[in-house]
């Protein structure tokens, strides 16, 4: 026996969606039923359009709804090659679960092909992986039942040539058959022979090609929660036993002290020669592109150990090793730790990955900050938030990284704004008060012993007490707040109570004693509130809409809310801040709205106000949105009545926004959160839900209603197709920079904001299953575009129930 006979999953642990492709319909077809252009002179009349209605059964009942693939408008041979997901996972699946396939053709009066069923588990509890070929019972459904009248297995007896040939290719592209490139093409030839003879013997039969997701290891059928150490009762000695080894998991000493030997350091000397082969070559470079998120096998990390030194000229290298060193081991350790320090130097964003929680080495975090010194204050603000979270992973409360962020901070007072009031809010945590309240206590201690400001004109107290009175300036607010609430009577009754407060009792909010550095943007001075233009929102917890002075002159419009945790909304908005960064960086514009967002407590905080409107309320008055933008940016010459400007915009923004929303999972989008400025550009505010989450059912893939595709001329204008190319392009580039954004994200797994506290890890995942790093910038575009044209197709007549559901969900 080899040691793989041994590996397996279990199926109640693969957290995953059941997955699989329709690849094509095989059979003999009469001209008549499916024409050509070449015998049927009216046959672009009669094209067929054929389709594949999936669905799953769990015990006999159908469990979820059927899912369709797409209509294939053409004459054989018909293949869709289409990857169908379904919203179970496999985890819930039990040992009769079968999937059903029924063909229709919407072309002809008939509509039914025929239909055919297949259990997802053999004899064995295995489950099915790989191309199985299914033959369709004319004209009847596929039979969910168990046992089902529609079995799309062909009977032993009945079986040819052809299916042993199958069972062969199958192994073959497993790749459990040894690829000789000559004999190869000389067999395939020979097998479409046999192809073709077996078709004519077989006459009108036709055949479903389903090709089944595979697995690293065998998957065999086990119960969420049953009890692995009491095997079931056996019916008899050829049953199939699955016993729990508990010892799966767990270090195997033998092979332990064997990889010690392999590492020892006594073979230091010969390393240093060693140079990859070809193939070595190749399995490390597929390991470098692995996200940060995936944990390396044994073979891998004693990989990359055997050719550490080969490596040291790779950055992208650096952080892979440092996952592979026994941390236990001193002198293993020791080495590591010499070598990090010859090393190519690492890029900024792989510095994140070290701060990560799984680096518990002071040295490695140490290293990290090094790193982290190179970026300049742009860059830095941009992780800050990050990088005050990483301090829950240190090892004391004056760490290496604590004082690195003061140290900036001191010299950019914005830095030690934003520093301080991520910090502030962090103290309500009791598991980690202490650590942060420490970095609050330098950061002042620091400040007040500054000689003078950064431009010479305050001195550190000064700077000091300007950051004290925003939280003044913020506990005024909230008392504001809660005085308004009590006020009884309508919005408008508690505007005028407002007003009534900023010109008497409070009357030293509207002219401040001494300037105030804007929380929002340090670099302001606000000197009061203008009464007159500060007003309340229409809503449950009544923001404030408040307008400030500034000593420039201008105003500062900014929503104090109260009552209402922000947190989760301001990491979306810096990532959206990040990512216009990084498309810029491409020279694509997107003209993104990355407005400001800062959390000054658990339940309280602001935000930039940006004057706009909502698409319900513009398509309550206006009935379109281009009869909107025709009030602002009028053009008779221009497209749709308006100026190409505006329109640019308004495409451009909405493809910025469809990949944000996508990648980042954000949820509960309807067109009271969809804003748009008078000069085009739209926008999504109110992220209550994100990485997935939605409290709707059945979600589209992409956020983007019809009244938006309306505006660019209808699915099938110029326009579209130039939104559907900013998309893949911004998809593309945000790609690249997976990395990056999932080590940010890995960072916040400690914080307290929802929807990643609830399940930080499956909510990280869900994260790079969006970037689908398997596939490259080509295949991207594909599926990209598959994926708009998926959301799309609901905004149109040709799948009613689709159509239906999501149209409920934009309600």
């Amino acid at each position: 026996m080899t040691g793989n006979e041994f590996r397996f999953f279990l199926s109640c642990d693969i957290n995953l969606p059941v997955t699989f492709r329709i690849e094509r319909l095989e059979g003999s077809f009469p001209n008549s039923k499916f024409p050509n252009s070449e015998n049927n002179a009216s046959a672009e009349n009669r094209m067929s359009e054929i389709y594949v209605e999936c669905a799953l059964f769990i015990d006999g009942a159908p469990f979820g709804l059927p899912t369709r693939t797409r209509l294939e408008s053409a004459g054989p041979p018909f293949c869709w090659n289409e990857l169908i997901t379904l919203t179970t996972k496999y985890r819930d699946l039990t040992a009769q679960s079968q999937l059903t396939f029924t063909v229709w053709d919407l072309s002809h009066g008939e509509g039914l092909i025929g239909g055919a069923t297949i259990l997802l588990f053999n004899n064995k509890k295995q489950l099915k992986t790989g191309k199985q070929k299914l033959r369709l019972w004319a004209g009847k459904e596929a039979d969910g039942t168990s046992p089902t009248t529609t079995p799309g297995k062909v009977p032993k007896h009945e079986r040819g040539e052809l299916e042993r040939l199958e069972k062969l290719v199958n192994k073959y592209e497993r790749g459990q058959i040894q690829r000789v490139d000559w004999l190869d093409r000389l067999t395939f030839k020979a097998m479409e022979k046999i192809k073709e003879r077996e078709s004519l013997k077989n006459g009108s039969s036709h055949y479903l090609v389903v090709d089944f997701c595979s697995f690293e290891h065998r998957v065999v059928f086990q119960e969420s929660g049953s009890n692995f150490l009491l095997p079931s009762p056996i019916a008899s000695t050829n049953d199939i036993v699955i016993v729990w080894d508990q010892e799966v998991g767990k270090i195997n000493p033998s092979e332990h002290k064997q990889l010690k030997l392999a590492r020892s350091l006594t073979r230091g000397v010969i390393d240093r020669d060693l140079k990859p082969s070809s193939n070595e070559r190749k399995s490390i470079q597929r390991i470098l592109k692995y996200p940060p998120t995936r944990t390396l096998s044994g073979d891998e990390r004693q990989l990359l150990w055997k050719f550490r030194f080969s490596l040291m000229s790779e950055k992208r290298a650096l952080t892979k090793f440092l996952r592979c060193v026994e941390w236990s081991d001193v002198q293993e350790a020791k080495q590591a730790l010499e070598l990090m320090g010859k090393w190519e130097m690492i890029d900024v964003s792989d510095a994140l990955e070290l701060l990560s929680p799984v680096f518990e080495s002071e040295e490695v975090r140490a290293y990290a900050v090094s790193v982290l010194e190179r970026a300049d204050d742009e860059e830095l603000q941009c992780y800050l938030l990050q990088l005050v979270q990483a301090l829950r992973f240190e090892r004391s409360d004056k760490s290496r990284l604590s004082h690195f962020l003061v140290q900036r901070a001191l010299c950019n007072i914005e830095l030690a704004s934003f520093l301080r009031w991520y910090v502030a809010v962090e103290l309500y945590d009791p598991a980690y008060a202490k650590r942060f309240y420490c970095t609050y206590e330098i950061l002042e201690e620091n400040m007040m012993k500054k000689a003078a400001g950064v431009n010479g004109e305050e001195d550190g107290f000064k700077q000091w007490q300007s950051l004290v009175r925003q939280t003044e300036l913020t506990a005024q607010l909230c008392t504001v707040t809660r005085d308004l609430r009590n006020v009884r009577g309508n919005t408008q009754k508690k505007i005028e109570k407002l007003r009534q407060l900023l010109t008497g009792l409070l009357s030293e909010l509207t002219y401040f004693d001494e300037p105030i550095r804007s929380p929002l943007a340090p670099g302001v001075l606000i000197i009061g509130i203008v009464p007159s233009e500060s007003s309340i929102f229409k809503s449950a917890l009544h923001p404030l809409r408040l307008t400030f002075r500034t000593t420039n002159g201008g105003t500062s419009k900014i929503i104090f809310k109260k009552g209402d945790d922000i947190r989760q909304d301001q990491l979306v908005v810096q990532m959206v801040s990040l990512m216009d960064r990084l498309l810029k960086l491409e020279n694509l514009d997107l003209h993104l709205t990355p407005y400001k967002v800062l959390a000054t407590g658990q339940d309280e905080g602001m935000l930039e106000f940006i004057p706009s409107r909502s698409l319900a309320l513009i398509l309550s008055e206006h009935r379109s949105i281009i009869s909107y933008l025709q009030k602002f940016h009028p053009d008779d010459h221009g497209p749709f009545g308006i100026t190409a400007t505006c329109l640019e915009t308004f495409i451009k923004s909405c493809a910025g926004y469809s990949v944000i929303t996508y990648i980042l999972g954000i949820g509960d989008r309807h067109l009271d959160n969809l804003l748009l400025r008078n000069d085009g550009g739209l926008f999504h505010v109110d992220f209550g839900f994100i990485l997935g989450r939605d409290p709707k059912p059945f979600p589209p893939p992409m956020k983007l209603c019809k009244e938006m595709v309306e505006a660019m001329g209808g699915a099938e204008s110029q326009y579209y197709t130039r939104f559907k190319s900013y998309c893949c392009e911004a998809y593309n580039i945000l790609r690249k920079s997976s990395n990056l954004i999932l080590n940010l994200f890995y960072l916040m797994a400690g914080s307290n904001i929802p929807d990643i506290a609830s399940d930080p890890e499956k909510g990280i995942l869900k994260l790079q299953e969006k970037f689908r790093l398997d596939l490259d910038d080509e295949a991207s575009i594909h599926f990209f575009q598959d994926l708009i044209n998926e959301s799309v197709s609901a905004l149109f007549p040709q799948m009613v129930e689709t159509i239906h559901r999501w149209a409920q969900y934009w309600r």
